[in-house]
């Protein structure tokens, strides 16, 4: 069964849209804001359909931010109806307009149509969100937004798994068990000096390290 994401930040259409493509044979997942839909990326979508007005973050920035990350077709749903409109929407990602107001029935051919047509090649890498961040995890990339983020291989591994087990607490003995392995042969003192460099490349860009330190116990991923 084909899982399509519907965003719009007015729940009356995301309510008849899931309900209509439900019944249609789809399974559904709804958000009404950029951030609701962030969290649900990691399930892996079929298609999303995308409101373009929305007020935290309008539709347009949160394709281009996620496009690099998510191969599947995103359809537009918009009441604009300009040529530049257009342009810049399927420039940013987009692979369709719906133009409010439409008939269900024309949006459940355009969403068929397309779930026909997708023969991309690659398929969707393994992501991990938190907040406006995105952690591929088969091409071992960081991104905020649409800007990539350097790390090392073991501030990656370091990173994914925090970010894997998020609200969890662990000493620095059990995250260099775990991350550098049971037979490493070293200090658990280094998973510190890992961390602070994490701590510095996401404050940089991000605004914010994501990691937070429990005195006394150790470190926990926080959303």
């Amino acid at each position: 069964m084909s899982k399509i994401l519907i965003i719009d930040d007015e729940p009356m259409m995301t309510e008849l849209l899931e309900q209509h493509l439900a019944d249609s044979g789809y399974g559904t997942m709804t958000a009404n804001s950029a951030a609701e839909a962030m969290k649900l990326l990691p399930r892996n979508p079929d298609l999303i359909i995308l409101d373009i007005n929305m007020p935290d973050m309008d539709g347009l920035t949160f394709c281009k931010n996620i496009r690099e990350h998510v191969s599947c077709p995103i359809l537009f749903l918009t009441a604009r109806v300009t040529e530049q409109d257009k342009i810049m929407g399927l420039g940013y990602g987009g692979d369709d307009y719906i133009t409010k107001p439409f008939s269900l029935k024309e949006l459940t051919a355009r969403v068929a149509a397309h779930l026909r047509r997708e023969q991309r090649q690659a398929q969707s890498s393994p992501i991990l969100t938190s907040g406006d961040l995105v952690v591929s995890l088969s091409k071992r990339q960081v991104f905020f937004r649409d800007r990539e983020i350097s790390f090392s291989k073991t501030e990656f591994d370091l990173i994914e798994f925090l970010l894997t087990n998020a609200g969890q607490v662990f000493d620095k003995e059990r995250i260099y068990e775990l991350v550098w392995g049971y037979d490493a042969e070293g200090n658990a003192d280094v998973v510190k000096e890992h961390i602070r460099k994490i701590r510095t490349k996401l404050t940089a860009v991000c605004g914010r390290d994501y990691i937070d330190t429990v005195w006394g116990v150790g470190y926990k991923w926080v959303h």
